[in-house]
């Protein structure tokens, strides 16, 4: 007799409203990649145009609705026999609308429209917004590449974002002038360094104040 098995868990995420409302992309398989044993992904809609889509983010099956008992048994037992660490992000390389951080087991959507600056320490590139910073294993150059124009380089370890810049100031420091970026949200400054000291200037001709 095989051995028996453990219940079969299962998370569902409804895209019609009222239930939810539509999933904007299927950007959402592609985080759950972070998770420590990511799941399998089973896409179950009414609207076909998307099929081509979650096969490129890897999804053991895709089912329209309405959903017949048979293929509903049919995708779980695919979902069971997937492999685990299989790569969701084959998706295609657009910009994503959210950065992901895992933080004990979890992992937390930040939406890129709400992160104030970008910053590389060690291994980890912090993600500050007005609430709290996150944690996150990427390389800054790769999101600079990603998220070029929302965001400025103010440092060689820093990206700050364009909408976030509400002036720049002057201070002294260790003897000589440097220029600071003011932020939105946070009283937190972001150095400038001579490098990239034009962007005082960009800001200026676009109109943003420098204090």
């Amino acid at each position: 007799m095989s051995e028996a098995k453990g219940p079969l868990r299962v998370v569902i995420v409804d895209d019609e409203t009222p239930a939810r409302s539509r999933l904007k992309e299927i950007e959402v398989a592609q985080h759950l990649q972070k998770l420590d044993r990511p799941p399998a992904v089973v896409f179950a809609t009414a609207y076909d145009a998307y099929a081509i889509r979650a096969f490129e983010v890897h999804a053991v099956d895709y089912l329209l609705k309405p959903i017949r008992l048979a293929r509903l048994k049919e995708a779980l037992s695919r979902a069971v026999a997937a492999p685990r660490g299989e790569v969701l992000d084959a998706i295609a390389r657009a910009a994503r609308t959210h950065l992901s951080a895992q933080e004990r087991g979890r992992v937390h959507l930040i939406p890129v429209k709400d992160v104030l600056y970008l910053k590389a320490e060690l291994k980890y590139v912090t993600v500050r917004t007005a609430a709290r910073e996150y944690l996150i294993e990427e390389a800054l150059t790769k999101l600079e590449e990603e998220f070029g124009e929302r965001f400025v380089r103010a440092h060689r370890n820093c990206l700050v974002a364009r909408a976030a810049v509400r002036g720049f100031e002057r201070t002294m420091k260790d003897g000589e002038a440097q220029w600071e970026v003011l932020l939105d949200g946070v009283e937190e400054r972001i150095a400038v360094s001579r490098r990239q000291q034009h962007i005082v200037r960009e800001f200026g001709k676009s109109g943003r104040s420098s204090e």
